[in-house]
């Protein structure tokens, strides 16, 4: 997580970004989003190599504004459209299947660490966290036939190919996952073309979109909405180990797994006491600096759309895992995932207490 104290903007010279932490100023500029636009919120904030390029060039690779990124008209339109998949009712109503898929697991990871014999540790992120939150989105998404594991690795891959620091070895690696999965999302599209139905590829194109656009939302939407929801439950089972508070809205308020977001300023515009010239590039602190934890979710227009569901999950994982996490200890400080916008435990091994 990038903290930065002291004025509520300053220019960070070593990330290139202006800092907004102050939690009343994050709030405005999110409510401001004429003067502070989205449109860098899914570039790569390390410059992508040449050959990274050509990878993603070869599969037509496109993210034009559709969601996150989007400051235009057809912003609302495709909201709308996607947020009808996340009404408060359709996310009530898969609590009992994400209760079940988080009781099989830790009902396994229990008996699995019970056994006379158990001597190895166990990972809770792959064997409680990771599925779960894939497998409700799927089904409110109305999709059955994800490669789930491929879903996961393609997921981490093109978080850490936007939000993180790779070098051009590893850029050209992650490109290819990248490309992968987005080939993969053109084919969905396509099929969605020649037979209609009722899921996620359905809707956007009979909403009118370009394979581009819908390819677009299902790109972004396939990974942050269930991907930041692994890293959430995985981060409160981390705190719950250290002896932290982790109610959900501890979580949130003080260890988001979106730590941070990003705006362009359009036009000069004051933050503070500072002048953000127009160009300027803006990190906005969303969680740990003293703001409410709802912030984590960001506010106005491009508030997330899976906020409630990230909440029943992250809740109901608590719940179901209370009794493991008070019967195993951690073997090792967990390793993380350290991106510009995403934070988390890589892994949380555990043994029997």
């Amino acid at each position: 997580m990038v903290r930065v104290t002291g004025c509520p903007a300053r220019y960070d010279a070593e990330l290139g970004y202006w800092v907004v932490e102050d939690p009343a100023e994050v709030r405005a500029v999110l409510l401001d989003p004429a003067t502070f636009r989205p449109d860098n919120a899914v570039l790569a904030h390390t410059p992508l190599s040449v050959k990274a390029l050509r990878v993603l060039s070869g599969v037509g690779f496109a993210l034009p504004p559709t969601l996150a990124n989007n400051g235009g008209e057809s912003h609302r339109a495709i909201r709308a459209a996607v947020a009808r998949f996340f009404s408060p009712a359709r996310v009530a109503a898969a609590e009992p299947l994400t209760r079940r898929l988080l009781t099989e697991r830790v009902a396994a990871t229990s008996a699995r660490l019970a056994h006379p014999e158990a001597a190895e540790a166990v990972d809770l992120v792959q064997v409680v966290a990771a599925e779960p939150p894939a497998l409700v989105l799927l089904h409110l998404l109305g999709l059955s036939d994800v490669p789930l594991t491929s879903l996961k690795a393609w997921s981490l891959d093109s978080l850490e190919l936007f939000w993180g620091w790779p070098d051009a070895d590893r850029q050209l690696e992650l490109s290819h996952s990248a490309a992968e999965f987005y080939s993969w999302l053109r084919t969905r599209t396509v099929a969605a073309r020649e037979t209609a139905g009722d899921d996620l590829f359905s809707v956007l194109v009979g909403l009118g979109l370009s394979d581009e656009e819908v390819c677009a939302v299902g790109y972004f939407l396939l990974i942050a909405g269930q991907e930041t929801t692994t890293q959430l439950i995985s981060t409160a089972f981390h705190r719950v180990l250290q002896g932290e508070p982790a109610s959900v809205e501890d979580v949130l308020a003080e260890a988001s797994s979106v730590p941070t977001w990003r705006r362009t300023v359009a036009e000069a515009a004051p933050v503070g006491e500072a002048e953000l010239p127009a160009g300027a590039q803006v990190l906005l602190g969303l969680s740990g600096h003293g703001g409410p934890a709802d912030l984590a979710f960001g506010v106005g227009i491009h508030r997330c759309l899976g906020a409630g569901l990230a909440r029943l999950e992250t809740r109901v994982a608590l719940e179901c895992a209370a009794d493991l996490l008070g019967a195993v200890r951690l073997v090792e400080e967990p390793p993380m995932i350290n991106l510009l916008s995403f934070r988390a435990p890589k892994r949380l091994l555990v043994s029997r207490a």
